[in-house]
């Protein structure tokens, strides 16, 4: 290999660690059983708590319970953006938003990624004040 040749597959094999290395964390975790565990509870026009916080890298069970009469939706589009789903099945189709019934509860398993504050609310109960924050922090 002629110097030229050196330079180029030099500069791939760089573009390739940095590639790596900028990555967002992985989407999966081996064993989910060591997931940290943040309930949040729905009820009539509130989520208790309203403020989330998740650390970047970290893998999470979010445990949502909705203990009112009505149905209410988590919705968070952006979040669900910025996370690493471990099975998706419990968003939407749309992934903006869980659905949960009356006396229902869900669990949604991910790894949060992307830092940033995002937006919560429930879609239908927001003018109510169903509304709130989530954070990841790096």
């Amino acid at each position: 290999m002629g110097r030229s040749g050196l330079a180029v597959y030099l500069r791939a094999a760089i573009a390739a660690v940095l590639l790596v290395a900028l990555a967002p964390a992985v989407t999966h975790a081996d064993d989910w059983s060591e997931a940290q565990t943040v309930t949040v509870v729905a009820a009539e026009y509130t989520f208790e708590p309203s403020s989330l916080s998740f650390k970047r890298g970290v893998a999470y069970r979010l445990h949502i319970d909705n203990q009112g009469k009505k149905m209410h939706e988590f919705t968070a589009p952006e979040f669900f953006k910025a996370i690493g789903i471990r099975d998706p099945k419990v968003i939407n189709a749309d992934l903006t938003e869980i659905v949960i019934q009356p006396g229902e509860q869900k669990d949604l398993y991910f790894i949060a990624q992307q830092p940033g504050t995002y937006k919560l609310i429930c879609s239908d109960h927001d003018w109510a004040g169903m509304v709130g924050d989530i954070t990841i922090t790096p």
